[in-house]
């Protein structure tokens, strides 16, 4: 086989063609971040493949509708260079085959084509794949791109070293036969699919948190009588004040640290578990499409909801995933991700604080809440949804069993971000807290909110918490300093408001940047002017109407 002698070979189709399984599959790049799912890849990322000798480029599905931001992004890389490996599915080849024709300006660069899902019905792909070959005069492979076997994957960068200027770029004439479109399922039936969809969202992502909350209430007490006590009057006695005030004061590593990592580790754990198998089985895309007509009511529309349901995971990465909205729902989307999606690390501080507060009851109350008012929140600030293109059915992806080796890759991905990107995070917010507790600028700090906070029936011991909460979701858990005593103290409505204050006043720090970064000064300082008012009204109401 001959080398590819060029700078770049760039993957490029439709949404949920199996580009970034190819790109997994060319550079060895074990990501995971693909699933079955529209929209799943939202910028174009590039490896260094040692088989092709160039970097190989995977690029957001292209889309027709709403002109989001990622089939721009796309189509400016694929002009950029002059080796494209088109991808298209096996079961709908001639009709997106004949759109990437029209769409992309091929003319000048070589082209090769991956036509995936062949195991879907093999015998036909192979002979659409044949005609194809022989019409463009390019090399065509088929193949399954979710499981690359090796003779694949030899095929595959044989079609890609070979690689030529098409004999013509216009689509040649539609063969009569076949073309396989996913069944019809009960998401698709005009009542039974939204409420289906409804029921199975709520299960998904609150059985999870239930399981995640069972296992840290039952692991605490047995760590803190084995561990944390040892450790932290062992650590009192060798260190010097200062540093033992760092290590094991209110606000320590070890005795707040402690807290989040049990507190936030297991819904992190739980729910990357839950979100791969609904990804890769393609449920979730089939949710999508069943809550679309719902959604559009507030503001947004069906491929909205994947960004909305990721920041159950982590805000900044939602945030950035929006780039696959429309246009004209995208703000929509981002504010509903601010204010309504509980990232990982605040389910998991709510959960302890709650618990701790011995309130723990309150979380599912608080989760309902939560959605309602921000869907409310989003149709206020934002309107109706202006696009109403309806989701091809076409574009349904296909119910299938989810590989193993695909969910391991997603709790893999999301347990490193946990490990390496969020916990030194709190960590330091650990660091802060201690040293701005031993400096007394907490005290005061509490002394200028108290007054601030008695309107929400809150005391003021209660304001760093709100405080390191705009720092940080999970800096709520401070108020469990001195092992949940504090917030034992918390009547039910002071901790209801409390964590309602802390999740919704406004965004992260680190989200508001990523929104300035993605949509400017202005929509950011807008977005959290909102939310704070929204979150303000709500938390008085509930400082009124609970005990």
């Amino acid at each position: 086989m001959s080398e590819l002698n060029v700078p770049s070979l760039v993957l490029a189709g439709f949404e949920s063609s199996g580009k970034s399984s190819l790109f997994r599959g060319l550079t060895r790049e074990a990501s995971g971040e693909e699933a079955n799912f529209r929209g799943s890849t939202v910028r174009c990322r590039s490896c260094f493949s040692h088989d092709c000798r160039c970097d190989v480029v995977d690029t957001p599905g292209l889309r027709l509708e709403g002109d989001p931001l990622t089939t721009r992004l796309a189509m400016d890389r694929i002009s950029s260079t002059d080796t494209i490996l088109l991808v298209v599915r096996g079961t709908d080849l001639q009709h997106e085959l004949g759109e990437l024709l029209k769409q992309i300006k091929l003319a000048g660069k070589r082209i090769a084509i991956a036509v995936t899902f062949s195991d879907k019905n093999p015998t036909e792909v192979q002979r659409l794949a044949a005609h194809y070959q022989s019409s463009l005069a390019v090399p065509v492979v088929t193949l399954d791109a979710r499981e690359l076997s090796p003779e694949n994957r030899t095929d595959l960068l044989r079609a890609i070293a070979r690689a030529c200027k098409p004999g013509t770029t216009k689509p040649p004439l539609p063969v009569p036969g076949w073309g396989l479109l996913p069944n019809a399922s009960w998401f698709e039936r005009p009542i039974i699919g939204p409420l289906i969809s409804i029921l199975l969202l709520g299960a998904l992502w609150a059985l999870p948190v239930i399981a995640a909350f069972r296992l840290a209430d039952a692991v605490q007490p047995m760590i803190d009588r084995s561990v944390i006590q040892s450790l932290t009057s062992w650590l009192g006695e060798l260190l010097p004040p200062f540093l033992a005030a760092i290590f094991c004061g209110q606000y320590g590593l070890i005795t707040l640290g402690w807290y989040s990592f049990l507190w936030a580790f297991p819904v992190v754990l739980f729910l990357s578990i839950s979100t791969a198998l609904v990804e890769q089985s393609g449920l979730q895309d089939r949710m999508i499409r069943s809550l679309d007509p719902l959604l559009r009511a507030f503001g947004l529309g069906g491929r909205d909801l994947m960004p909305v349901l990721t920041g159950y995971g982590c805000n900044v990465v939602a945030v950035q995933q929006s780039r696959a909205c429309s246009r004209c729902t995208r703000r929509s989307c981002v504010s509903m991700i601010t204010f309504g999606s509980a990232c990982s690390y605040q389910i998991g501080a709510t959960l302890s604080v709650l618990g701790a507060s011995g309130h723990g009851l309150l979380f599912a109350p608080y989760l309902a809440l939560l959605f309602v008012v921000s869907l409310i929140h989003t149709r206020i600030w934002n309107g109706s949804a202006t696009n109403r293109v309806l989701l091809p059915s076409r574009e349904r992806s296909f119910l299938q069993w989810p590989k193993p080796l695909a969910i391991w890759w997603k709790i893999k991905s999301s347990l490193l971000q946990f490990l390496f990107q969020a916990m030194p995070i709190f960590l330091l917010i650990c660091i802060v807290g201690a040293v701005l507790e031993q400096i007394g600028l907490l005290t005061t700090l509490a002394t200028l909110l108290s007054p601030a906070l008695s309107i929400f029936h809150l005391p003021g011991w209660t304001a760093p918490a709100v405080v390191f909460s705009i720092l940080r979701k999970d800096g709520l858990l401070i108020i469990n300093q001195g092992n949940g005593s504090m917030a034992a103290t918390l009547s039910t409505g002071q901790a209801f408001t409390l964590v309602w204050l802390a999740g919704t006043l406004t965004a992260c720090l680190v989200t508001l940047w990523t929104v300035r970064n993605e949509l400017g000064w202005s929509v950011a300082a807008k977005l959290a002017g909102r939310q704070a008012l929204t979150s303000v009204i709500v938390a008085i109401i509930l400082g009124l109407i609970i005990p």
